[in-house]
């Protein structure tokens, strides 16, 4: 039985007959591929196959078909690209241009170099427009190089539109990224790519020099032909005598610099020199003999650079022109010794032989190298500043940390709480100061003055202490020869100076002229008659 519907029934539950010995339920294959595309295969009609009938077209409706043009569901419709058409990442694809550039770096800290000149390759990708720089690695730069910028798009203004290959040509400058790069040259390939799109390509530049590689060259060596001196007979004759000279290296100049003893040896088989230090007992110096090993001394050196490393090389036949010889060192001279200055005033006996037979020297004097006496400094005392007493200002002067000034420690015991008082106006050529009234007092047990003024109602002068308890010196008193007032010098109409300020006493309390009458002989007598006759 067929498990196909019946011809004119629908298809429906019950209206459909299966063949119960069917084992087999794939569907049967309705498609091939021929020359790579999808073909129905013919009908045929057959147990387990049934003729595709659905979507059947005529062959009018097949013809319009294929003479319809396509249209979009929105915008407007584009036209077909060409049949030549190539895309730009086919056109150009490993087509790179190539600028030779350079920039300049400056350097803040250096003393060798202000700026630096650094070589590098731009290179246009027309790809996609993208730019990458590369520096070429320098021998011996001490800088990381290679790739400076990576590949990718540059604006080349400030609305982001990106560098073309239109903006580069040589002799101009571009910016990316905050530095400026200078194009001086391109290739073959960049030069005929340029020129075929109608870009005339400005003149070549040169890279100016970079100073510090050109200070870093290798100098310019000169050859000169060796002499025919005989050193094996100079070593047979000279095996292991030396020239001995006393001499002294100042360096009184220097700060806390001094003159030092040393001992020069120049030794004739192999024209060497070497100083040793010659150490005294208690100078405070490390036990080191050898102040300058044994070597050879340039005495002149041709022009060379400040770069040239003089204290880490030594120096050859190439950068010295002449050598130190014995004909350099005579007693009672000086030579420069590494930039060190060295008087010869001595030498030994065998050294004064040398001398007379080989080089003709009669005889060497030697020079008097005592030791100049130092002139004692006198210390002299700055003027007094009006602050303090003397006594305690001397004291500054004299030591860092000033000590106080002795005390009469008998005399602050006897005469303790004993005051000597005195009345006086103020002698004033201003108006206001007329009538103003002070009590000085005049302490024994220490020789010191204090000022106090009595306060007046309605006067509009603030009364109290005008001065402090201290020791007022006369006038014309200095630090080397201090004087100060005492009791002998207040009688009735005597003026006190008192740091600028003029008192004319005018009174005195009994307690004065009783004190002044016991000690009589410590006073003058026109001091006690001008108080006795007061208090008459």
């Amino acid at each position: 039985m067929s498990s196909h519907p019946v011809h004119g029934l629908p298809f429906l539950p019950g209206n459909t007959y299966r063949d119960p010995t069917k084992s087999t339920f794939h569907r049967s294959q309705t498609l091939t591929y021929r020359d790579g595309f999808s073909n129905p295969l013919l009908p045929t009609v057959g147990i387990g196959q049934d003729p595709i009938t659905v979507n059947q077209l005529s062959q009018a409706e097949l013809d319009e078909l294929a003479n319809k043009r396509p249209t979009l569901t929105y915008g407007q419709a584009k036209q077909a690209p060409s049949s030549t058409f190539i895309p730009a990442h086919v056109a150009f694809d490993k087509k790179v241009l190539k600028f030779d550039a350079y920039f300049q770096e400056t350097v803040p800290i250096s003393q060798n170099e202000q700026y630096r000149v650094r070589r590098v390759c731009v290179y246009y990708y027309l790809e996609d427009d993208s730019i990458s720089v590369v520096e070429p690695p320098e021998e011996n730069s001490g800088m990381p190089q290679g790739t400076f910028m990576k590949r990718q798009r540059h604006p080349k203004n400030d609305n982001g539109d990106p560098y073309h290959w239109k903006d580069l040509n040589v002799g101009i400058n571009i910016t990316v990224y905050g530095r400026t790069f200078r194009i001086v040259n391109c290739d073959q390939f960049t030069k005929d790519f340029l020129e075929s799109e109608g870009i005339e390509l400005n003149p070549i530049e040169g890279i100016p020099t970079n100073p510090y590689t050109e200070l870093r060259k290798e100098p310019h060596r000169t050859y000169t032909t060796p002499s025919d001196f005989d050193r094996l007979k100079q070593f047979l004759n000279y095996g292991s005598r030396c020239c001995v000279f006393f001499s002294l290296w100042d360096d009184s100049d220097s700060m806390f610099g001094e003159a030092r003893p040393v001992i020069i040896h120049y030794y004739l088989v192999d024209d060497t020199v070497e100083v040793r230090e010659v150490h005294e007992r208690n100078d405070g110096r490390d036990p080191f003999p050898v102040l300058m090993k044994r070597q050879h001394l340039p005495k002149s050196i041709q022009n060379l650079k400040d770069t040239f490393p003089k204290c880490v090389l030594e120096m050859s036949d190439q950068e010295v022109t002449e050598w130190y010889s014995p004909r350099d060192f005579m007693v009672g001279s000086h030579i420069t010794i590494l930039g060190r200055k060295f008087f010869l005033y001595d030498c030994d006996a065998y050294t004064r032989d040398f001398y007379r037979q080989n080089l003709g020297v009669p005889d060497l004097t030697p020079a008097s190298v005592e030791k100049k006496m130092n002139e004692e400094v006198k210390q002299e005392i700055p003027p007094y500043n009006g602050f303090g007493l003397l006594e305690d200002s001397l004291q500054n002067c004299l030591s860092l940390i000033p000590k106080p000034p002795k005390k009469d420690v008998i005399k602050m015991l006897e005469n303790d709480h004993k005051v000597l008082r005195y009345a006086a106006n103020l002698d004033s050529m201003i108006p206001e100061d007329k009538g103003r009234r002070f009590i000085l007092s005049y302490y024994l047990s220490d020789d010191m003055i204090s000022i106090f003024e009595p306060q007046i109602r309605n006067s509009g002068i603030i009364g109290g202490k005008f001065l402090e308890r201290t020791k007022v010196p006369k006038p014309g008193s200095s630090i080397d020869n201090p004087s100060y007032y005492g009791p002998a010098d207040f009688k009735i109409g005597s003026v006190v100076e008192v740091f600028g300020h003029r008192f004319i006493i005018i009174n005195a309390d009994e307690y004065v002229l009783n004190y002044i009458r016991t000690n009589k002989d410590q006073f003058p007598s026109e001091v006690l008659n001008s108080l006795e006759s007061h208090f008459q």
